[in-house]
Formats: structure tokens, sequence, C-alpha cells
């Protein structure tokens, strides 16, 4: 400890001038940024609106350029006919019990025939066709023309 008090008495003069030169040079710094600052107020302060402006063109720009519709992607299951010849699953057809005329009556629907159109070309009477067309939904379980026709095409009671 004394050898550096002494090391610190002899070298008093040369810390003081190094501190005060210090605080010359960091005073001058900041009077030469003052100074590029007033000489200079005119641009910096365009330089500044410029940026502002910039950023709310930005932020603008992104607002506006967002999609205003959504995009959904519904992935479905569709059925591909085959191009081979066609076989009719007969265990189905034994286990849903259809008479042949509810297949024939199936058949015309899936060719996208009306039931009165189904009438004539079986020579049947409108009636006759859809008390056909009802038991055949019964013995399928489903509620539509278009659902018995999908769920043959997919038990391969029809091509």
């Amino acid at each position: 400890m004394p050898m550096a008090s002494n090391f610190l008495k002899g070298k008093k003069h040369i810390i003081i001038y190094g501190i005060s030169l210090a605080i010359l040079l960091v005073l001058l710094n900041w009077l030469k940024l003052r100074l590029v600052i007033i000489d200079h107020a005119f641009e910096v302060y365009n330089g500044a609106i410029a940026l502002i402006f910039t950023g709310i063109g930005i932020w603008v720009a992104l607002k506006l350029a967002k999609p205003k519709e959504k995009i959904v992607v519904i992935e479905k299951e569709v059925m591909v006919e085959k191009n081979v010849g066609f076989t009719m699953n007969e265990t189905e057809l034994n286990r849903l019990n259809l008479s042949k005329r509810e297949l024939e009556v199936l058949q015309l629907m899936a060719q996208g025939l009306s039931n009165q159109e189904i009438a004539d070309r079986l020579f049947l009477s409108l009636s006759t066709v859809k008390t056909h067309a009802n038991n055949l939904f019964d013995k399928m379980g489903v509620e539509r023309r278009t659902q018995a026709i999908n769920q043959a095409k997919q038990l391969g009671i029809i091509p």
C-alpha cells in the first residue's frame, strides 16, 4: 500500500493533466455534435420526418396488402371410375336384399333419370317407382337418391 501512494504522489500532475484532457475531448465532441445539429437542423428534421412517413407507409402497405379472403382447402374423397370391366358385388347385393326391380330403379337413378323418366322406361306407374325408391332407401339406410347412388357405387353394386 505505501508503494502505491508514493507512485500517485509523484505522478499527480500527469493524472490531473490526463483527466482534464479527457474532459476537454468530451466537451469538444459534444460541441461538434451540437454544431452539426444546429448548422444542419433543417436536414436533420427532414430526415426524421422522412423516416416517420416511411414507417407509416410500410405499415399502411402491409395492412392493405393482406388478403381479404381466407383461403380454405377442403380435402374430399372422390370416387374414381375404373376403366376395367365392372363386376357386380353379389355379396353386398344379397346382404341388402334388393329386388331385381329395385336394382333397375337404382341403376336408372345413377344415370340421372327422374322418377317419371324411370317409370316411362320400365313401363311402371310413377307411384310404383316411388315405392321401389323408398324401399331401396330403407334397405340401404339412406334418405336421398344421391346418397343411395354413392353408397351403391362404393359397395360395388352399380358401376
